[in-house]
């Protein structure tokens, strides 16, 4: 069975992506990111229209943050600013081909204020909210999500990301409650069951239990070299795998650039295994440069040809 967004029941194309925005602080530069952010910047390249609910510094960051969105036509209603608390940062240490990340505690995007976020979805009538656990780890923020997923309908699309130490059982235990979509990694899944008490003898019925016990509509799972699996309420399993080589620069933001895929596939309607494989070939495009995200939209040009991707798919 397909899980889709149905055309016929939309009134738009919009997304509310809440949470951290930050810069990735490389060793030789940085690059703005965060999970939310890195996916709106993805989904505006496709055509979508997101709007990011997320705090900043009055900093230079700041500054910077507004003028990338801009010249990239994103919207900048839901950027908050903090007089009290910098823009968020992230360490990132390469290690053996991969990457560790360093999260600074107490930055802007943990103080996300609920009035403002709420009058932003109110105004914007979001038909998906996206959200994930690390902008969950100050109770500020915290209440902003919940009075924001409280008070709207839309779909929900938990991207949990797992960032030790910045997440708590009761957090991940409301958020799942509070999902219709889950996405994580392989490691994650194994993990937040272990940290749940779930057991089961292995990954595809880890999944089986997860959607049971939180009554989701399905859990999207990546799995890197291996592609990624998707296990919907009904008990079907979906599975793809690309091909495609690889010249890893790093990878960071490959996660994010698999959910952003996956969210536009739900708009566009497509098939969900031909959603998962073009998810997958976009991941692994994201490893090849530096950071999580491209600064020319001429990165899409080539995906919107090879999908046959025009803007009239998208009403």
């Amino acid at each position: 069975m397909d899980i889709k967004l149905p055309k016929a029941n939309r009134l738009n194309n919009n997304i509310i992506l809440f949470g951290e925005i930050l810069a990735d602080i490389f060793p030789e530069r940085y690059v703005l990111g965060g999970a939310p952010f890195n996916v709106a910047r993805h989904l505006q390249g496709f055509g979508l229209h997101p709007v990011l609910v997320s705090r900043t510094g009055d900093d230079a960051l700041r500054q910077e943050i507004h003028t990338m969105m801009s010249v990239l036509g994103m919207d900048t209603q839901g950027l908050q600013t903090d007089a009290a608390h910098p823009t968020g940062q992230v360490l990132i240490h390469m290690e053996n081909g991969g990457h560790r990340f360093e999260i600074v505690p107490e930055q802007a995007y943990d103080f996300i204020d609920a009035d403002i976020a709420d009058k932003t979805t109110h105004s914007v009538h979001p038909e998906l909210v996206y959200f994930g656990t690390l902008a969950q780890r100050h109770p500020c923020s915290k209440k902003a999500l919940s009075s924001l997923l409280a008070n709207n309908p839309a779909t929900r699309f938990l991207d949990i990301n797992l960032r030790s130490p910045w997440y708590d059982l009761q957090t991940l235990e409301q958020s799942l409650q509070l999902a219709d979509f889950l996405k994580l990694n392989t490691e994650e899944l194994q993990n937040l069951c272990r940290l749940l008490h779930i057991t089961a003898p292995n990954d595809n019925q880890l999944a089986d239990s997860l959607i049971k016990d939180f009554d989701l509509q399905c859990i999207l799972v990546t799995s890197g070299k291996d592609g990624a699996w998707l296990k919907n309420a009904d008990g079907s399993l979906i599975s793809a795998v690309s091909d495609k080589p690889v010249r890893i620069l790093d990878t960071v933001g490959a996660g994010d650039g698999f959910s952003a895929i996956f969210i536009l596939g739900l708009f566009c309607n497509w098939p969900l295994e031909q959603t998962l494989l073009r998810a997958d070939v976009f991941a692994r495009t994201i490893c090849e440069i530096r950071g999580a995200i491209p600064l020319s939209d001429n990165f899409y040009e080539p995906f919107r040809m090879t999908w046959n991707l025009r803007s009239g798919d998208l009403k």
